[in-house]
């Protein structure tokens, strides 16, 4: 028998790429990267494999039904993880019409494109329909969000995504689709796109320039190295119940302050000729409708399918630290991108 062939969709972007990297390291899978490369998308962060014979990428946009059905009809896979979305709040309230293409139309093209399967090979099809713990809304200071938690998104990202989550779910029970979806809470890490908050705070502070933080800072995220989370998917694939849901975290609840300090404290070690970085600490004002705690409890992965994060905040962040800091070419790279996307009108504020 052949070996297996998964499609993942935005595999140009951080955590499809961190899963595609891992996949090709550390499986026998042979792999589809299917990525439009939008702005946010580029397919140095797969460089490493863009070689390997289990490795083929196609440009495509999952919203377009023809181009996702010759896809499937092309390259039969017997997996896909669903990665592709517009995952950045900010840009969703400046503008939310791609949201709603990118990860409702495209989720459900993408669904539509998955049915045409036939039922000997749709037995053993999985589609990962990856998704974020914002779908979820806002906590109070002590409780956890659980895979039965009721849905109040608040953003149109998490709108959005919320929507994707449930076509994903309609798919598996009216249709018979193979579906396991995860959500998983804040990503971070190497390659990620230099508009969200840990590498803003390092670009900044390395530049000496202010450092945004909204509000008082005092939101609460919990953090999941980016690695620890590609070794979740692969183990919801392998291991998990279509029609189940896995929330993925990392243990690792900080206030945006914390997260801001700590990145000063470590660049005031290996920068210390500029400490105290926490000097350029500016607070701005709040995003509208910022909600005010994630949390999630990751027991139902851990107990059903064995999986535990390996990192701490600590080492997954002074890791990410100094992956920057020796990859500063490829940040500049896609700053420039991100500056040329602003200049064709997508204006962005700093991130999550």
């Amino acid at each position: 028998m052949s070996t297996p062939l998964l499609l993942v969709t935005g595999g140009a972007g951080f955590i499809g790429s961190a899963l595609i990297r891992r996949l090709i390291a550390h499986t026998d899978y042979r792999v589809v990267n299917v990525d439009k490369l939008t702005y946010a998308g580029h397919l140095s962060t797969v460089e490493s494999v863009s070689d390997n014979p289990r490795y083929a990428f196609e440009h495509a946009d999952i919203c377009d039904a023809d181009a996702m059905a010759q896809i499937f009809a092309t390259y039969q896979p017997n997996s896909v993880f669903h990665l592709a979305a517009e995952s950045h709040v900010d840009r969703s309230i400046d503008g939310p019409d791609a949201f709603v293409q990118t990860n409702v139309v495209g989720t459900y093209t993408l669904l539509q494109a998955a049915r045409e399967l036939d039922d000997e090979r749709k037995a053993a099809f999985r589609f990962v329909h990856v998704s974020t713990d914002e779908v979820y809304g806002t906590l109070g200071d002590d409780d956890l969000f659980v895979e039965t938690t009721p849905y109040a998104p608040n953003s149109p990202y998490s709108a959005s995504k919320a929507a994707s989550d449930h076509f994903a779910r309609a798919w598996h029970h009216t249709f018979g689709l193979p579906i396991i979806t995860t959500n998983c809470s804040n990503n971070y890490g190497p390659f990620q796109y230099p508009e969200k908050l840990i590498p803003v705070v390092i670009q900044r502070a390395l530049s000496g320039e202010p450092i945004p933080v909204y509000g008082n800072g005092a939101n609460v995220r919990d953090w999941l190295y980016v690695d620890d989370h590609a070794r979740a998917l692969i183990d919801a694939f392998e291991r998990g119940t279509p029609g189940e849901t896995y929330n993925v975290g990392g243990h690792n609840e900080k206030t945006n302050l914390d997260v801001v300090h700590t990145i000063c404290a470590l660049l005031d070690e290996r920068r210390p000729e500029a400490a105290p970085h926490s000097g350029l600490i500016t607070f701005v004002t709040d995003r509208p409708g910022h909600d005010w705690r994630y949390a999630i409890d990751a027991s139902k992965i851990e107990r059903e399918l064995g999986w535990t994060p390996d990192h701490t905040f600590e080492t997954g962040l002074a890791d990410t630290l100094d992956w920057y800091l020796a990859h500063q070419a490829w940040v500049e790279r896609v700053a420039d991108d991100l500056e040329r996307s602003k200049r064709r009108g997508l204006e962005t504020r700093e991130s999550r």
